[in-house]
């Protein structure tokens, strides 16, 4: 009977992940990944946001990310190197007036907040950034299938104890002083700080969305980023994940915020 019962709780949290090979296998057929990455086998899981009507699986391929956010030290380095993205010289239309306003100066963030997570970043700044390291932002499914892990699975969503860890982050105050990156447990990919840090930019998440404006339905470049309601929702049990639709579906491109940051994601190269 107990076996049973986990069957159907796998089955009712929509939990079946069919992994596209073993760690061992992925690791044959890619090549190492990156110096402060983790590699991600490719697969196939349940998402709270279907990539298409009648579809409730995504598949993603094999991809690394960055183990933990970028950090205020981190970016400063990238402005130090592009100072267009300085926040007194970027152009209002990439960035809002809050962007990187926590700074000490334009070029320098507070002393001793350097392993802090960046924040008061836009989506084009974080987008700048991972496109200067020759990466990207992950994309909504990518970051999805990373913040369901939990420290020994692939898959925690349908654990108790993983959606109240999640919640307990949501219910502290936003003015709590962010923590210093890479604290926090390595999960099943070797990931840390997917959750309990801060609200993290995608790439994509406007493509699953939709503008209350329905002018703008036609626009392509509305959809590339976030839009003000989703076309669809599976698992609507899982209120942890669904806050962080919701949450970014109230952002634009150009906003900042004190709680969002950013982490960078890159597709596993082959090995030769």
């Amino acid at each position: 009977m107990s076996g049973q019962r986990q069957d159907g709780a796998r089955r009712r949290g929509g939990l079946t992940f069919a992994v596209l090979g073993a760690l061992a296998l992925a690791a044959a057929s890619y090549g190492a990944a990156p110096s402060g990455r983790a590699r991600v086998p490719g697969a196939t899981f349940a998402t709270i946001l279907p990539p298409a009507e009648k579809v409730k699986v995504a598949a993603v391929q094999s991809f690394d990310m960055d183990r933990t956010p970028v950090t205020n030290q981190d970016f400063a380095r990238f402005v130090a190197a592009h100072p267009q993205w300085r926040r007194d010289r970027v152009a209002r239309v990439f960035a809002d007036q809050g962007y990187l306003l926590h700074w000490q100066s334009a070029t320098a963030p507070a002393t001793g907040s350097g392993r802090q997570p960046v924040t008061q970043v836009s989506w084009f700044a974080a987008n700048a950034y991972c496109e200067a390291q020759g990466a990207r932002l992950p994309t909504w499914h990518e970051w999805e299938l990373v913040g369901a892990a939990g420290t020994d699975v692939a898959d925690a969503r349908a654990r108790p104890e993983w959606r109240q860890q999640v919640l307990d982050w949501y219910a502290r105050p936003a003015s709590a002083p962010l923590p210093d990156v890479g604290r926090g447990s390595p999960n099943f990919y070797g990931v840390q700080d997917v959750h309990g840090v801060v609200w993290e930019w995608v790439l994509d998440l406007g493509s699953m969305m939709v503008s209350a404006d329905n002018r703008e339905q036609g626009d392509p470049d509305s959809k590339r980023f976030c839009g003000s309601g989703a076309l669809t929702m599976e698992q609507k049990e899982n209120y942890a994940m669904l806050m962080r639709i919701a949450t970014l579906s109230s952002m634009q491109a150009s906003y900042t915020s004190s709680s969002m940051g950013f982490r960078c994601a890159s597709n596993a190269a082959v090995a030769p």
